[in-house]
């Protein structure tokens, strides 16, 4: 009974989430709400924004599992409470990314308003105080987890999936490798409402990866990858999946690690005859160090790179959950 509600509500994201690109794309490209493709021939202009499309699909995916575990009377361990927290975080946080592409905030402070989405996780109290640190073994944190951990978590991930952008695919590709390792450890773990939620963004992130996949028919924008990250930090709160969910967001560290002596800058590509090549003055971010490794590379391939890279790293994450 459990499985086919899950696939149900998997099934329900997917086709709510495909449905809406369709009426968006061109209401976006009407209004004027579109963006240059850097890594193409002309620069064409491509619709932005379809980060609304994929939160729609996830947002109805979230109240359809509620409604599921309310009319069947209780037949399905999720914990509506944590999926309300998880729907105020996301909601809060697209809000802030609706924002930054309508009216570009300051990047000193886009980066720190995610603090604020964290809030209804917070209100709830949501996760677990007590953590198993490899090496160290079990620590409660208490209310300095709450207080502190949870809007750390949410913000880190949320901007590192903001910063490791600007490719066709690559946000949505990486963010759905992340969500596949979670859903693997969150079901393993028997941590159900954390599994509900990441097979719901699957569904939103497989829908939305069809348009924005390479050559992108939209872009997600910051409303898109804030959330996508808002997604990842949440399921892993909620799960107590904090030691898969610091491995699976090593990639976008090492993004951050090279791009912060640079000043955060976008790393954009030279394009070339069909490649991407790193700028002379050397690479100021992980995409221009894999360009500048291979000598050159098209912007598929290196989407797939780091989608290869994303999956490694959430391989050692399932690894060392079934080592415990």
């Amino acid at each position: 009974m459990e499985i086919v509600i899950y696939l149900i509500v998997f099934i329900f994201t997917f086709g709510v989430t495909f449905l809406v690109f369709p009426l968006i794309i061109p209401a976006l490209k009407k209004n004027g709400v579109v963006g240059k493709d850097m890594h193409k021939p002309g620069m064409p202009e491509i619709p932005e924004m379809g980060g609304l499309g994929m939160i729609s699909g996830f947002c109805a995916g979230i109240i359809l599992a509620i409604g599921l575990k309310v009319f069947l009377d209780n037949k399905i361990p999720l914990d509506t409470v944590s999926l309300l927290g998880v729907l105020g975080t996301v909601l809060m946080i697209s809000l802030i990314g609706i924002f930054d592409d309508l009216i570009k905030i300051r990047q000193g402070v886009k980066t720190l308003m995610p603090l604020f989405a964290a809030f209804p996780l917070m209100a709830i109290k949501a996760g677990h105080t007590t953590m198993n640190i490899p090496f160290i073994g079990s620590v409660n944190f208490g209310a300095f987890y709450t207080l502190f951990l949870i809007p750390l978590g949410v913000t880190g991930a949320a901007n590192g999936v903001n910063m490791l952008a600007g490719f066709n695919g690559l946000e949505v590709g990486m963010g759905t490798i992340a969500i596949i390792t979670l859903a693997i450890v969150a079901y393993l773990a028997k941590s159900m409402t954390a599994f509900v939620i990441l097979i719901i963004a699957l569904g939103a992130f497989l829908a939305t990866l069809y348009y924005n996949w390479y050559p992108a028919k939209i872009f997600i924008g910051d409303v898109g990858t804030l959330s996508i990250g808002a997604i990842i930090a949440s399921a892993v709160i909620i799960g107590n999946m904090e030691t898969a969910g610091v491995i699976i967001i090593i990639p976008y560290f090492l993004d951050f690690l090279i791009k912060l002596p640079n000043r955060l800058p976008k790393s954009f590509g030279v394009y070339n005859n069909g490649k991407l090549y790193c700028p002379e003055s050397g690479p100021v971010g992980l995409c221009q160090l894999i360009m500048k490794i291979t000598g050159g590379i098209s912007e598929k391939k290196l989407v797939l790179t780091l989608m290869g890279i994303e999956t490694i790293f959430g391989i050692i994450a399932i690894l060392i959950f079934l080592m415990k």
